[in-house]
């Protein structure tokens, strides 16, 4: 299908200019102070006051910027461009607050309610994974989302140290909790990892949450459980939170909590292409850390799994524009 692109639409800096030049801003994008203007913002989220041991993702959005510089604008296997499809741009940074957790994530929150209520679909660089909370908090109040959740941990725990419910390894228990994520409506992809108790993914799987252990990845391939993902999650809005650390750490060294025998980098563009045709309503890419990165190769795949996330949120928005008639 040939998309042709409005001339309002903004667009990527002329590929003329060298990559390494100007202000970073996401895929080399215009800074888009005005959120009305803009159907799909991407959004940093500089802030890791959810992470329980090794620190450093609130350094993933600007490296992420840096490096999705390399990224050019068309897609190499659909040979579209999501420039053409819906107009993208850079909102820079969510205020944060590193040194307290709550305050956070009513900062975030209020930050993503407002992108909501313009109707702008959001693309994150994270942060770590509690991001995904208050995101999930703007974006489900109305009625609880689905999810597909590329992760090698679930993320379902109940508290750590005593008693601490809001850490990067408690999010979607929360959101589940809070009546702003769907259990039965969400998926969980690459699991894998020692545990701390063998009771550790029980109250997922008794909640109704599907969790797809990495062995199942192997054994049944990737096209099989996009598949399963996608019959679960049907048509109703969607979010996709991608965690790095699903992928193995030869492919992304720079993340908190890295877990052997992961999903190739290859493996990881296939999940987030089969996506295409869902109800998606905004995504994620959190746990990029650059101080554990090594030639900043976990940075440059996180900035090319957001282009591939963009991708799709281009074609969601594309096709909604398309059912409703504004795009003819």
């Amino acid at each position: 299908m040939n998309h042709s692109t409005p001339v309002d639409y903004p667009q990527p800096q002329s590929g003329e200019i060298p990559r390494y030049s100007g202000l970073p801003t996401f895929f080399r994008l215009p800074f888009g102070a005005q959120i009305a203007s803009l159907d799909i913002g991407v959004v940093g989220v500089p802030w890791d006051g959810g992470t329980t041991n090794r620190a450093g993702t609130r350094h993933g959005p600007r490296e992420l910027r840096n490096a999705s510089s390399l990224v050019r604008r068309v897609h190499p296997v659909t040979f579209q461009s999501p420039y053409d499809q819906a107009r993208v741009g850079d909102l820079g940074d969510v205020p944060v607050n590193p040194v307290d957790v709550q305050d956070t994530l009513v900062l975030i929150e209020a930050w993503y309610r407002a992108l909501h209520e313009q109707k702008v679909m959001p693309l994150t660089a994270g942060g770590d994974h509690l991001t995904t909370l208050p995101i999930l908090r703007a974006l489900g109040r109305e009625q609880p989302l689905g999810m597909i959740h590329f992760d090698a941990h679930s993320d379902t725990n109940d508290t750590y140290f005593g008693g601490e419910r809001f850490t990067h390894g408690t999010p979607f228990r929360r959101a589940v909790e809070e009546g702003v994520l769907d259990p039965k409506r969400t998926v969980q992809i690459g699991i894998r990892g020692a545990l701390f108790s063998e009771k550790d993914h029980r109250w997922a799987e008794d909640n109704g949450i599907t969790v797809i252990r990495m062995e199942q990845v192997v054994e049944e391939g990737m096209a099989a459980v996009m598949a399963r993902a996608r019959a679960i999650v049907g048509q109703q809005p969607t979010y996709v939170s991608f965690d790095i650390d699903v992928l193995d750490p030869v492919y992304a060294p720079g993340t908190g909590t890295p877990e052997i025998g992961g999903l190739t980098s290859l493996q990881g563009q296939q999940g987030i292409r089969l996506l295409q045709g869902l109800n998606l309503v905004g995504a994620d890419v959190v746990e990029v850390s650059p101080p554990f990165d090594q030639g900043n190769l976990t940075s440059l795949t996180g900035a090319t799994m957001m282009f591939e996330l963009l991708c799709q949120l281009a074609d969601a928005h594309h096709r909604q524009r398309l059912s409703t008639g504004a795009g003819e």
